[in-house]
């Protein structure tokens, strides 16, 4: 990990300050700079037919050059104001657990 990044966008080293939730999850792409998508795992009780349901959850998350999270990697993700369209998370730490 490189100690300082010029990231403008970077939780850090930026001006960007998180607020809100924390989530975790698991990185399944990271083709996009400065972005990854982080899937997690949800199980839903669903009253009506008492079965559980089991789905999926997609996040976009900026990913600073400090960090460099990559395909695979269990990350740590905090809520921060909108970066882009699609992006108002941001990766804070890898290896936040085994499994999310």
């Amino acid at each position: 990990m490189a100690e300082k990044c010029d990231d403008k966008k970077c939780f850090k080293h930026g001006g960007v300050k998180t607020r809100g939730e924390y989530l975790t999850g698991k990185v399944v792409s990271a083709k996009c700079r400065h972005t990854v998508v982080v899937e997690r795992e949800a199980t839903k009780f669903i009253s009506k037919y008492r079965k559980w349901a089991r789905g999926t959850s997609r996040i976009s998350a900026h990913n600073p050059a400090c960090l460099n999270a990559k395909v695979g990697d269990f990350v740590e993700l905090a809520e921060t104001r909108k970066l882009s369209k699609t992006k108002a998370w941001t990766v804070v730490s890898i290896g936040a657990g085994d499994k999310a």
